[in-house]
């Protein structure tokens, strides 16, 4: 009897045992984890957000400050605005004609970007031929090639095209920038793709409507979130790219944002318009930041589709 009941007091003292208890609850230990974790998580996260921040806040107000200002005192708010900076950046450092050089440079790159990409990824994803997924593998392949290899290559092939010289125009720059953008976005839009259900495909086949009616009118609108998400990390690297128009494009009258801020940087020394560099630091700025912000929430809905099926 004495041996039944130490052996019945052992196990009435373990943990999940005990009368009332609940096998697997969660003990104030496992509570104390989990708050350490989460404040060390957020105070990542703040941590991250003033290191991107900060410097966008700093070229903001310094966009507003003298160039005297700027060199003598780089870290205290403006006393006064000058907001001649920023036309001083629009006309005088010639930042508008640099604008309008990129709009049309990365509108021609991503829509053409997009038109293909999202027709070789439907393709991709819903035929079955031999060599599909040798293609596929091979646009894999592409997103991890370094770009920096190719711009000499590229150069010669831009310079020697038959028939019409690609090198230092528009149609050239914008070739070669659907070139370094397709693999990612056929990447994108065959995964994308995939997550579509193939029952509305094949009801519009069904009904009579060819492959390209199909494609167009049915599956590519239900594509639309993966469609803006992927086209706005198109525009994203499309418009910050220096490397490529540095090379490719030695045309001043045809240079890019990124190429015309790099050069008047250059040129400044000690005694330039700082105030006006840094207003056109915000003018490059301000339409990637304006993009993501009209399409962050499609923008996270393309992200996660894939992941709900």
């Amino acid at each position: 009897m004495t041996t039944q009941t130490n052996a019945t007091e052992k196990l009435s003292a373990l943990p999940g045992q005990r009368s009332g208890g609940r096998r697997g609850a969660r003990t104030p230990r496992g509570r104390s984890e989990g708050g350490v974790l989460n404040v060390f998580s957020h105070g990542m996260l703040i941590v991250w957000a003033l290191m991107v921040g900060m410097p966008l806040l700093w070229v903001l107000w310094s966009s507003f400050k003298s160039s005297g200002d700027i060199l003598s005192t780089p870290w205290s708010l403006p006393d006064s605005l000058h907001f001649e900076n920023w036309g001083n950046a629009w006309e005088k450092a010639n930042i508008g004609k640099m604008f309008l050089n990129t709009l049309i440079v990365v509108g021609g790159s991503v829509t053409g970007t997009m038109v293909l990409g999202s027709m070789a990824g439907y393709v991709l994803a819903r035929f079955r031929f031999p060599g599909n997924r040798f293609i596929y593998y091979l646009f894999v392949a592409g997103m991890s090639f370094p770009v920096f290899m190719l711009v000499i290559p590229l150069f010669f092939v831009l310079r020697d095209f038959p028939g019409v010289p690609l090198l230092a125009t528009y149609q050239g720059l914008i070739a070669v920038y659907i070139a370094y953008s397709l693999p990612f976005t056929v990447f994108f839009m065959t995964s994308f793709f995939r997550t579509l259900p193939t029952s509305v495909a094949e009801a519009a086949m069904i009904d009579g409507a060819s492959h390209a009616r199909t494609f167009f009118q049915v599956m590519l609108p239900m594509a639309r979130p993966g469609l803006i998400s992927v086209g706005i990390f198109n525009f994203l690297g499309q418009w910050n790219q220096y490397l490529l128009p540095m090379v490719l494009n030695q045309d001043e009258d045809k240079y890019v944002l990124t190429q015309g801020l790099a050069n008047i940087a250059l040129q400044q020394g000690y005694e330039g318009d700082w105030g006006g560099l840094m207003a056109g630091m915000m003018i490059a700025m301000l339409p990637v930041l304006l993009v993501y912000f009209i399409f962050q929430r499609q923008v996270q809905a393309g992200l996660t589709a894939g992941a709900i099926k």
